[in-house]
């Protein structure tokens, strides 16, 4: 079922054309040095700064001057222009922002004022169910359409958002006007999300309703793969929760769910052969804490660990023989590529790394990711380094370097650091008692909960 979604998307993306948007956003700019003037010989420290300051830029200078959320790429994609911001992008964004609070590049009441802008706007904003789309209008708040039927609620990416909310809301819990208002639009936006709409009346959630087409994008979501979140969130709602058995009979059965085997003689506890691209790892686990997280299907430490070496042992061997590929250069996951969008893993290898994939694993694989880190800024920088930041993918086998970025893969990069460095991320969202009481309804264990 997962995988149809992937083809889905990747042919949605294949074609984009590399206009630049104009940046309309009049903020502080955090620092930047182009591909030419970038600094050299850096320790690690000060190269993790580096590589999480000018990627914040993104979601920062390049937000939506109207509504602040995140835009979905920085080149226009499927003629719909400059307006397009993506809802899962802006709750990776709403992440960055709070690493970038922390470590004062911005003030915090520059930052809490931003956010709040964001919530209002998303409080008059189009939803279904107290559910988001998949692409709002920044400037009005309309639905832009994913695909045809794909033209009403995403619970999925709306999940990717309120990952990113909660852990504001904890972040922002200062006695003022300002802040006070950010908690309580927070908790006023996440109380009205139906969780229980999306079971269709069955055990499991469906990632799409539409008023216009009901369900009949007809996508129940089974595991294992990106939205291990989505359903942590379901059972953590007060108001329209869902029960454990959605989690262990929806979400817990597939033919894609438990492995068990071995690839590259690395153990792979979940999901499909090999693994998959690398956001499966990733984009839940922004907030939720993979240490010490288990259930009785899996320890999630293990499981993104193993997933990510299974991954870039793929990529050392290299069967394909694809040009500069490495201990030094690897990563598949979702991304651009030389002939438009795809989703690349172990099994669907066309010679096209991401950097997101390799940096936004920092916290299970530090040294293989510094490793990749010091390759793709040294050795290739002055092809892949921008304004912000790397660009989204490059292929040397066909001399091909992107010069796009998009949110949902910028994000994590900023967060996942962020995470290795001081778990900053991890330690708020999982501070949440909506969070905790859901992950004990659900029967995992973890040393945030009390």
């Amino acid at each position: 079922m997962k995988i149809r979604h992937f083809v889905f998307f990747c042919c949605l993306f294949g074609a984009f054309n590399s206009v630049a948007y104009a940046q309309k956003k009049k903020q502080p700019k955090p620092l930047a040095f182009s591909a030419t003037d970038r600094p050299r010989n850096l320790s690690d420290s000060a190269l993790l700064d580096l590589v999480q300051q000018q990627t914040f830029r993104y979601f920062w200078d390049f937000a939506h001057p109207v509504s602040g959320l995140s835009r979905e790429r920085s080149n226009e994609s499927f003629n719909y222009g400059g307006e397009v911001v993506t809802t899962g992008g802006t709750g990776f964004g709403i992440m960055a922002v709070i690493v970038a609070t922390e470590r004062k590049w911005i003030q915090r009441d520059t930052a809490a004022k931003f956010l709040l802008k964001m919530v209002r706007f998303l409080s008059k904003a189009d939803s279904y169910h107290g559910v988001f789309p998949h692409w709002l209008n920044g400037e009005t708040g309309k639905t832009i359409p994913f695909s045809r039927k794909d033209d009403g609620a995403d619970l999925v990416e709306s999940s990717f958002l309120f990952q990113g909310l909660l852990t504001a809301r904890q972040y922002f819990n200062a006695d003022n006007p300002v802040e006070g208002e950010l908690r309580n639009r927070i908790n006023w936006l996440w109380n009205d999300i139906e969780w229980n709409w999306f079971t269709n009346n069955q055990e499991v959630l469906y990632w799409h309703w539409s008023p216009n087409n009901g369900w009949a994008m007809n996508f129940p979501v089974r595991g294992f793969n990106e939205c291990l979140i989505m359903y942590v969130l379901a059972a953590s709602a007060d108001r329209y929760p869902v029960s454990p058995a959605v989690y262990h009979n929806g979400w817990a059965q597939s033919n894609f769910f438990k492995n068990g085997k071995e690839f590259y003689g690395i153990e792979l506890p979940l999901g499909f052969d090999f693994g998959g691209p690398l956001f499966f790892s990733h984009y839940s686990f922004l907030g939720l804490d993979p240490r010490g997280l288990k259930d009785r299907y899996a320890d999630y430490w293990m499981q993104n660990r193993n997933h990510t070496l299974i991954n870039r042992e793929h990529c050392v061997r290299n069967p394909n023989q694809f040009k500069g590929y490495g201990p030094q250069s690897w990563g598949l996951t979702a991304s651009d590529t030389y002939n438009g969008y795809d989703a690349h893993s172990p099994t669907n290898d066309k010679g096209t790394i991401t950097p997101t994939a390799a940096l936004s694993a920092f916290p299970y694989t530090p040294e293989y990711s510094m490793q990749a880190l010091r390759h793709f800024y040294e050795q290739l920088g002055d092809k892949i380094w921008s304004e912000y930041g790397f660009v989204d993918a490059f292929n040397e086998t066909q001399n091909w370097y992107a010069n796009s970025h998009l949110a949902i893969d910028q994000g994590p990069i900023i967060v996942m650091i962020e995470n290795h460095r001081t778990g900053l991320l991890w330690n708020l969202f999982m501070s949440c008692p909506e969070v905790q009481k859901g992950l004990k309804k659900l029967g995992f264990q973890s040393p945030h909960l009390k």
